[in-house]
């Protein structure tokens, strides 16, 4: 985290003077019939509102939808002016970038994002120069300091549990497993933390901490041998979670352990299990999300563990943040021993394990969000 201290208000006193001036000699010019500038204009102007941006990845997934319409409650419970936008698709890097650039135009105070990719970091930077308090939600740059911070869950943590869960479920049997992952032409935090974190929690040595698919291809787990047959870019989708899932079984049609990166994905490998002939008796479908759809996935079966994150706290916690500091209050902080400021997690299944914390679907289906 960047441990500055933004003033708060970041517009110049000045640049205040003139806008009032500007404003004035308009009205005068105007005959009663003629539009003045709206009144949110003119309340942000005066100090009164704070003006923040929520740029998320997508509106095609569940996950930012729920953070949206987490961010637009806590703009209303702490008058802030809320900007929306979104990338056309997971990994949309150009929107996003005309997006942070359209915040620091209109003299925001503060930007909320899930980056798309490492082409966003400069126009981050534009933006933190320009006065803007940058919070990453979920997904944090690389370099972590590239935002003021980071809120979002431990993705290690997440997919570690999930990992450990795994390998206590094969009780000693060979691992024949699939990586699903998020990307293969960029590298984005979340996704490398989620896929080494379960291979950590299988007992599986990830090599590079930062890279996909950079481990031993087969070896020894906690509990036995394994053998990755494919890490594949199922772009965090459902359509391409079949593709992906169609490709492993091409490459070794006995995979009996599948990690997905998220939800959606994980619904896609399930239909091309299901149209090569597998049950949910011979393979071992892991997940990450936690949504309302991925914990009914688990009660049905489709999905046998996941561990569910709280995108809802993070919008909320992320707006009310740079509203507090926006009007002179202290600038939020990371937790101990970690990096950014992180909003839980907990691992959903209806099959416990001796050992690792659960909670059932019963339980994550009253705190799910989507």
């Amino acid at each position: 985290m960047n441990a500055r201290t933004l003033p708060p208000r970041r517009r110049a006193v000045s640049s205040l003077l003139a806008l009032g001036a500007t404003a004035a000699l308009l009205l005068s010019a105007c005959s009663s019939n003629d539009t003045a500038e709206p009144a949110s204009s003119s309340t942000a102007a005066s100090g009164d509102a704070v003006q923040v941006s929520l740029i998320v990845k997508t509106t095609s997934n569940p996950f930012f939808i729920a953070m949206q319409k987490g961010a637009e409650a806590a703009a209303q419970e702490n008058d802030v002016k809320l900007t929306f936008a979104a990338g056309r698709e997971d990994g949309d890097e150009d929107t996003q970038i005309q997006a942070i650039e359209n915040a620091i135009s209109q003299g925001q105070d503060g930007i909320l994002i899930t980056p798309n990719g490492p082409a966003v970091v400069d126009a981050i930077g534009k933006a933190r120069d320009a006065g803007l308090f940058v919070i990453a939600l979920d997904t944090a740059p690389d370099p972590a300091d590239a935002v003021d911070i980071t809120f979002a869950t431990d993705n290690f943590d997440a997919g570690k549990r999930i990992g450990a869960w795994t390998a206590s479920q094969l009780g000693g049997k060979k691992a024949v497993i699939a990586m699903l992952n998020l990307f293969d032409d960029k590298v984005v935090s979340v996704d490398y933390n989620r896929g080494n974190g379960f291979l950590t929690g299988m007992g599986i040595d990830p090599a590079d901490p930062k890279v996909n698919g950079d481990e031993a291809e087969s070896g020894t787990y906690s509990g036995g041998d394994y053998t990755v047959v494919c890490n594949e870019a199922a772009q965090g989708a459902e359509d391409g979670g079949t593709t992906a899932m169609e490709t492993c079984l091409s490459k070794n049609p006995d995979i009996n352990v599948v990690y997905t990166l998220n939800e959606p994905t994980a619904y896609g490998a399930f239909q091309a299990l299901t149209a090569a002939g597998k049950t949910a008796d011979d393979v071992l479908m892991t997940s990450i999300d936690g949504g309302c759809a991925g914990v009914g996935y688990v009660k049905q079966g489709i999905i046998d563990a996941t561990s569910q994150q709280y995108p809802v706290k993070m919008a909320q916690e992320g707006v009310a943040a740079i509203a507090k500091l926006a009007r002179g209050g202290e600038a939020p902080k990371t937790s101990d021993g970690l990096d950014f400021y992180n909003t839980g997690v907990a691992l959903v299944t209806d099959k416990p394990a001796d050992g690792i914390d659960s909670i059932d679907t019963t339980e994550a289906s009253k705190i799910c969000w989507g």
